[in-house]
């Protein structure tokens, strides 16, 4: 047997009030009952914590030094339950999340604003890194939740589809392409081409469609972000093709973007959460506050 909540509630109420009788008022318990748990408790202790007379109850000297140790344990049981009840209540509590730099760059904010307005005392984390990395984090359970572009069927991941983002193409503003409403791969033949570094999922998606084509596009210039691609784009020194949910970051570097037809391609935005997690309740709130803005 072990000392337990109630042992010490039974302690701490008799040495409170001088009286089993009071104490089993306060405690609203049988006397048999309170005096069954003071014996186990002097039992687990291995001496008597009370003396009795027919007036009164007091403490002995070994009850004396108990007394103030019992009332720090229930103390700090009160303190923990009310933590517990606080992260539930998300009254506190700490979020990350991991999100690819597209969707951190044009979506995120207002997905926050909701969150804080629900939830002002939760601190998020964003971990705005590569799709690739994303996944790694989710399936690392470094971040509760992402959000990325689809994984593969064997990723152990769960996957909640937001929207299908369409590949557009990003020209400088005065390129002789930028006249036309929409775009075909044909177009690109012989245009200065900048893309992303392999192994990025996005230079894989357009490499495939490439090799499915047998259209010969080769890389004039490369870099690790979307955000570079911007630049150089901006500056005049090609054309890419991006997701179109970065559409809007591109045309902030001075480029513009057109659709991408014959073939469109198109790949799946979505949460990502890991199989096998069970999601915080500040987890579960961020997911619901996702679904919402996209619902709308």
């Amino acid at each position: 047997m072990k000392v337990t909540i109630k042992h010490l509630e039974a302690f701490t109420a008799i040495a409170q009030t001088g009286s089993f009788a009071e104490a089993c008022d306060l405690l609203n318990l049988s006397q048999p009952a309170l005096s069954s748990s003071i014996k186990n408790l002097e039992g687990l202790v291995g001496g008597k914590l009370f003396l009795r007379t027919t007036r009164k109850v007091r403490l002995t000297p070994e009850g004396e030094a108990f007394s103030p140790i019992a009332k720090r344990l229930l103390a700090d049981i009160e303190t923990s339950v009310d933590d517990v009840k606080s992260l539930f209540s998300l009254q506190r509590g700490k979020l990350d999340i991991g999100v690819m730099p597209t969707f951190a760059n044009s979506l995120l904010a207002k997905i926050l604003v909701d969150f804080y307005s629900q939830s002002p005392k939760i601190k998020v984390t964003v971990h705005d890194v590569v799709a690739e990395t994303v996944v790694d984090m989710v399936k690392g359970g470094s971040v509760e939740l992402g959000i990325s572009f689809s994984p593969d069927d064997g990723s152990g991941l769960n996957f909640t589809p937001l929207f299908e983002d369409k590949f557009v193409v990003v020209l400088p503003r005065q390129h002789k392409l930028a006249k036309k409403t929409k775009i075909h791969w044909q177009d690109l033949q012989g245009a200065n081409f900048i893309c992303l570094q392999r192994p990025s999922s996005i230079r894989q998606l357009i490499d495939e469609k490439l090799l499915e084509l047998s259209f010969p596009l080769s890389a004039n210039f490369e870099a690790h972000q979307l955000t570079t691609i911007g630049k150089m784009v901006g500056e005049g020194l090609g054309v890419s093709i991006v997701p179109q949910i970065s559409a809007k970051q591109m045309e902030d570097f001075g480029a513009v973007s057109r659709p991408l037809h014959a073939p469109v391609i198109a790949r799946s935005v979505g949460i990502l959460t890991k199989k096998d997690a069970v999601l915080s309740s500040a987890g579960i709130e961020m997911m619901a506050t996702i679904k919402r803005r996209f619902k709308q």
